[in-house]
């Protein structure tokens, strides 16, 4: 039973395996450029582990592009 405050898509069952995709999946868009807002995921744990992935692949992705001097 989820508790009384949580959100009723906190109470949707996520996995280790669901988490690692969510996180892959984010870690890819985010190493290819893609915005944030593209974010798939209704449910807040899923969304984070995305974020998370989105983060680190933006952070990859940002090295890898030529430093603009002006």
């Amino acid at each position: 039973m989820a508790p009384p405050d949580a959100h009723p898509e906190d109470s949707q069952q996520w996995s280790l395996e669901s988490l690692n995709k969510a996180y892959q999946q984010g870690y890819m868009a985010g190493l290819t450029g893609q915005t944030i807002d593209q974010q798939p995921y209704p449910a807040e744990v899923l969304a984070a582990a995305w974020e998370a992935g989105w983060d680190d692949g933006h952070d990859q992705y940002e090295l890898q592009r030529p430093s603009r001097i002006a």
